[in-house]
């Protein structure tokens, strides 16, 4: 932003409140009582005060290092009665163009040192109260980089009741304050979320100064943002409690600052808290005091010590009522705090015993102490399935970290474990150094969520590390990402131009697509090369910043301290090839040439959409097999080479895989002969191919045919072998693509249904009775392997899907057992899939059955598992009953999903709730809302493949949607019709395939 602009006098063309104005609001009040309450509840306000009366008292309890606070007189230089500063709040269309129109802060001032302190009103006795509402006061001490009139910080819904700044701040006497800047006007760009203090005189260059501004704000309770209210219940009584949650930017919710990562600072905090609450903040406490309020009512004051340079989004505070478990890890305590209940049943204690070692771990790994004297976990009742890495205060949502008794047989000790070292992680790739702004935030996550991969594996080095990263990180991003998206992974500062599109960034190309290549870095260099080169960086920009250049030029530095390496670029080079373009290339090898080239990826390709230029190349590490022997890694760095040493002969040995365990972000393709050779090798020795690569084949080659790169009659011929694959996680990959849920929930499939039939089940047979035996004579056999508990329910469930009379008849077994004793749990790794077939198999028994356990029940989660079981009836009378139940003002209420919808995605249940939406959709819309009723519209319609049939579903549901929603469902209608007779053509070819093979 020009200096010129920012430096301009506020402007007297009538876009500020001035005082004229704002007395005749105060003489006009009474006729606009209306406008002006709800102008208040929109904006904010910062009522006109003297400068004198400005955050009169300091901020209690400020750590002992910090100077003190003292009342000085108006400068000498401006006697006289202070001013009164007007204030206003003023959308877009009322201001002049100046710095709050922009995204970023300018750079005028650089912050310090934070003095806040917070009051929520929360009381044992008043937990839910609509009004709820905390005070709070801010001294942010700062340097002035450039000379303004101005001073622009971010703030959010918060009412301002207060502002002064003192200063400059004078070395001489320990930066006491030495004078007053007058505040003359406060107001808000609200769409850019800033608060704008207007000044007397200019700040200047060099100087400090200290802001001070009382404010107040809400508590949000339907919300996770800022600072938020949780109830819930424990040891049988109702409770509450406040957590906050900054990250990204909604510390500007809880108090004014300067909301950006880079402009890290100390903070001091002080909470003021009912007695009957602990308070927790991101530092131990330094002490506690007593302070009465006007009432009389006595409350904690706890104030904590300072904590090392940090940004705003790693600021945090509990206040709760909780118990704690806790031990000490080399000399630092670490405390697990959640219900009351929850330490009680010892629920807390696994995720104690694993954090100090994750955290030692880590230390041991970068040589780089944790740098904070404790660790508080807090285990929150509703955090949205979330967790957050708040510098010494962790927060979970419980679901991710306490464990039960119970749980012992389902990945949730996995999933804990994972989550807890990637927050851990942070501590390091995030809080230590954290990315200079947004757009880099794969520097944290990406990294964060490639090492707890490390550490687990570390822990645990009988888990197939390969096939978990590609389980949990790689097929989901491969599955979203081509090269047509909008997104990668650094991302162009100016690109931005919204706060809400900071959040957007939160998701699976920043994590996912984030550890690929943290894990593809490493795997072309060496493991302690790439933990030299991290260690490296994260000892520079400890306390500080980075971006993602500096994380490449430690890379380069490593890179040139050796010469056993090479490259056929610079680090940077290679790596900004991936992370600055979307998608990734899919690379085609013919083993009779030995010709490679790479072309992006593309969903559902098309003629002459592979023509590449020079900078839409990657720039690729090549690392393979051959004959299952490791070769050299080589680099394709341009659109097509040619390595001789990749040509196969004639030998049925002779076998050529790329992507060595998966590593490289790329999809492989062959030509005809390459995969004739893998398919050969896959019939003769399944064995002498990796598990990893029987994985990345068949996910591969049903990718790449999905998509139109090969023949589907290619990927298919690889799956000619699995009578002889003993390995879950690669019987999941075939079943996920070739049972897809379409396919189960069209009866319309008569056709490829009893080949698939025979054609799976022959193969099926020796999985099967290595698992089914497994879960009939020993399940704790199952409770450390992952990719089982993982796998299993698609297994059981396409078993019985294709009429496997063993898994039909353990599901009435399983189900009748558990109805006649209902303390013995059905092994939950197939409990979907043995509820589903107990009531598809029973009749109104078992489902009344089922019924009375969904009323019993609390848990959202297990209440939903009930609610689609419940749809797997096949008689509709008893599915007509359920929906009948659902719309009814029954005390069943059915809250967790939508019933009608559960119901319509059943195989049977489509026709059923067609005809129960004749008579009933105005009770289903008044139920789940109108546009439950278009999406039921496309879930009846799934299987639609002509216009005939869009026409007369559009004439079914033209009564049941408003206009708006017609336009919208017909062109979605058109898209599920193109999709199915593409899918169409696609199972034709299949079943096809299929009698050739059965």
């Amino acid at each position: 932003m020009p200096q010129a602009r920012a430096m301009r006098p506020s402007s007297s063309s009538g876009f500020y409140v001035s005082r004229t104005v704002a007395a005749l609001l105060v003489g006009l009040a009474a006729a606009l009582l209306l406008a002006l309450a709800l102008f208040a509840a929109l904006y904010g306000h910062c009522p006109r005060v003297q400068p004198s009366e400005l955050c009169s008292r300091s901020v209690p309890g400020a750590a002992p290092s910090q100077p003190s606070q003292q009342e000085e007189p108006p400068p000498t230089s401006q006697p006289g009665p202070a001013r009164k500063p007007t204030v206003a709040s003023t959308p877009h269309n009322w201001r002049p163009p100046g710095p709050w129109d922009q995204l970023r802060l300018p750079s005028w001032f650089v912050p310090l040192h934070y003095e806040l302190e917070l009051w929520p009103r929360l009381r044992p006795d008043e937990l839910s109260s609509p009004s709820l509402r905390f005070t709070g006061r801010v001294n942010i001490t700062v340097r002035c980089v450039v000379s303004t009139k101005r001073l622009l910080l971010h703030s959010l819904f918060l009412d301002c009741e207060r502002a002064e700044v003192r200063g400059p701040l004078s070395l001489s006497t320990g930066y006491a304050t030495v004078g007053r800047v007058h505040v003359d006007e406060v107001w808000f760009a609200l769409d850019t979320q800033y608060m704008v203090l207007e000044l007397g005189e200019a700040l200047q260059p060099g100087s400090r100064y200290e802001l001070q501004l009382s404010f107040s704000g809400p508590a949000y309770q339907d919300t996770r943002e800022g600072l938020f209210l949780n109830v819930y219940t424990d040891q049988g009584e109702r409770r509450a409690l406040f957590a906050s949650q900054m990250e990204p930017t909604f510390a500007r919710k809880v108090f004014p600052c300067f909301d950006e990562p880079a402009l890290k600072a100390t903070f001091n905090i002080t909470i003021i808290h009912h007695p009957s609450y602990v308070a927790l903040s991101n530092m131990p406490r330094l002490r506690q005091s007593e302070e009465e309020d006007v009432n009389g009512s006595k409350w904690t004051v706890t104030t904590f010590y300072t904590t090392p340079p940090m940004p705003t989004y790693l600021v945090a505070f509990v206040i709760c009522d909780y118990d704690y478990v806790n031990r000490t890890e080399r000399g630092k305590e670490i405390r697990i705090w959640a219900r009351k209940d929850a330490i009680a049943n010892g629920n807390a204690d696994f995720a104690l015993n694993i954090t100090g070692l994750i955290f030692s771990f880590m230390e041991d790994l970068f040589n780089i102490s944790y740098p904070l004297p404790k660790t508080d976990i807090v285990a929150l009742p509703i955090f949205d399935n979330r967790a957050m890495e708040n510098w010494g205060l962790l927060m979970f949502d419980e679901s991710l970290l306490l464990l039960h008794p119970n749980d012992q047989l389902t990945e949730k000790k996995a999933v804990i474990s994972y989550i807890v070292s990637h927050e851990i992680g942070h501590q390091w790739f995030g809080n230590l150094v954290t990315m200079n702004w947004w757009n880099n935030i794969w520097l944290n996550e990406g990294f964060a969520s490639y090492f707890e991969f490390g550490v687990i594996n570390y822990f645990n080095p009988k888990l197939p590390k390969n096939e978990v990263f590609f389980s949990n990180i790689l097929h989901g991003i491969l599955r979203e990402d081509h090269a047509l998206v909008s997104r990668a992974v650094s991302m162009k500062v100016e690109n931005f131009t919204e706060t809400s599109e900071i959040n957007e960034l939160f998701d699976l190309f920043t994590y996912n697509k984030g550890a690929s290549m943290a894990r593809m870095l490493s795997s072309f260099l060496n493991e302690n090369l790439f933990i030299g080169a991290l260690k490296s960086y994260l000892e520079t920009f400890s306390y500080s910043n980075a971006e993602q250049d500096d994380l490449w030029r430690h890379f380069q530095m490593a890179i040139d301290d050796q010469s056993k390496i090479l490259l056929p670029a610079t680090v940077k080079s290679i790596m900004d090839s991936w992370t600055h373009k979307s998608g990734f290339p899919v690379i085609t090898l013919n083993v009779s040439t030995g010709v490679m080239k790479q072309e992006p990826f593309y969903l559902g390709k098309v003629k002459n959409q592979t023509l590449l230029t020079h900078n839409d190349t990657w720039i690729v590490p090549i690392l393979w097999i051959k004959n299952g022997t490791t070769q050299s890694v080589v680099w394709l760095d341009k659109s097509s080479k040619v390595f001789p040493e990749m040509q196969v002969s004639d030998s049925d040995h002779d076998w050529v895989i790329l992507n060595l365990n998966m590593t490289g972000y790329y999809r492989v393709n062959y030509d005809e002969l390459g995969w004739k050779k893998l398919n050969q090798q896959l019939e003769k020795d399944p064995k002498a191919i990796p598990v990893i690569h029987r994985l990345q084949l068949i996910d591969d080659a049903f990718s790449l045919s999905k998509n139109n790169y090969i023949e589907v009659e290619t990927a298919l011929d690889l799956t000619k072998y699995l009578a002889e694959e003993d390995e879950i996680v690669v019987w999941h990959a075939v079943l996920a693509n070739l049972i897809t849920s379409d396919l189960v929930s069209d009866v319309n499939n008569y056709d490829i249904y009893p080949l698939l039939k025979k054609y799976l089940l022959k193969r099926l047979n020796s999985i099967w009775n290595i698992y089914s035996t497994i879960i009939r004579e020993n399940t704790a056999a199952l409770q450390d392997d992952y990719l089982a508990l993982t796998s299993l329910e698609k297994l059981f469930g396409t078993a019985c899907w294709l009429g496997l009379e063993d898994c039909l008849q353990m599901s009435r077994e399983f189900f009748r057992k558990w109805m006649n004793h209902p303390e013995n749990e059905i092994p939950y790794p197939i409990k979907n899939v043995i509820l589903c077939y107990g009531i598809a198999l029973g009749n109104d028994k078992e489902w009344d059955f089922l019924l009375s356990i969904y009323t019993n029940k609390t848990k959202e989660e297990e209440r939903i598992q009930l609610a689609y079981a419940m749809s797997c009836s096949k008689d509709p009378w008893i599915l007509k009953r359920y929906m009948e139940y659902a719309i009814t003002t029954s005390p069943l209420n059915f809250n967790e999903t939508n019933i009608i919808e559960v119901v319509a995605a059943s195989e049977v249940g489509r026709y059923i709730a067609k005809d129960f939406l004749v008579n009933n959709w105005q009770a289903v819309s008044e139920r789940y809302g109108t546009q439950s009723l278009a999406t039921l519209m496309y879930i009846i319609g799934r299987t639609i493949d002509t216009d005939l049939q869009i026409m007369e579903l559009q004439q079914f549901f033209s009564n049941m949607l408003e206009e708006h929603q017609r336009i919208t469902v017909h062109a979605k209608l058109q898209t599920i019709k193109n999709e199915n007779l593409k899918n169409k053509k696609r199972s034709a070819r299949i079943a096809e395939w299929l009698r050739k093979n059965t």
